[in-house]
């Protein structure tokens, strides 16, 4: 399974073309924007990508849940749903594309999660200065990866 990182932007661009076959895609979107943008929305996949898990979540650091009103266990909700559909996607053969707005800290926080799970070299995303993944996102995912595997 190859995983690969990317922002909105480039998805856009790629989904404009001949988007990869045998695919699943998992994209966070910001709910925040919303309150600024009216007209923003996840990135649309249809006609491109059956299997798609959508998250709206905010990109933040374990010390500003408190000042959004959250906790660890009441951030990023949907980890657990997260691992089903990777396992899902893994066993049925396909590649993963972990997209967010802009390709740096939630989509690699999932990615290297769910590259360290499976092949145990998530650490490359830590160290690819390009990213900054989110942590919480990063350790929610691979936490609930290992539980799904250990229920399985």
């Amino acid at each position: 399974m190859n995983v690969k990182i990317y922002s909105r932007k480039e998805i856009e661009k790629l989904l404009q073309g001949d988007f990869p076959e045998n695919t699943a895609v998992i994209s966070f979107y910001d709910p925040a924007i919303k309150r600024i943008d009216k007209d923003y929305t996840h990135v649309d996949y249809s006609g491109k990508c059956e299997r798609v898990f959508y998250s709206e979540v905010d990109d933040l650091d374990i010390g500003y849940l408190g000042e959004k009103g959250l906790t660890y266990d009441t951030y990023f909700t949907e980890a657990d749903e997260i691992a089903k559909f990777i396992y899902q996607a893994y066993n049925d053969g396909l590649d993963i594309i972990c997209q967010c707005e802009y390709g740096q800290s939630r989509s690699a926080g999932c990615a290297a999660a769910i590259l360290e799970h499976f092949y145990k070299s998530g650490i490359w995303v830590f160290a690819d200065y390009r990213y900054y993944p989110n942590q919480i996102i990063f350790h929610k995912i691979f936490d609930a990866l290992e539980n799904y595997r250990d229920s399985i």
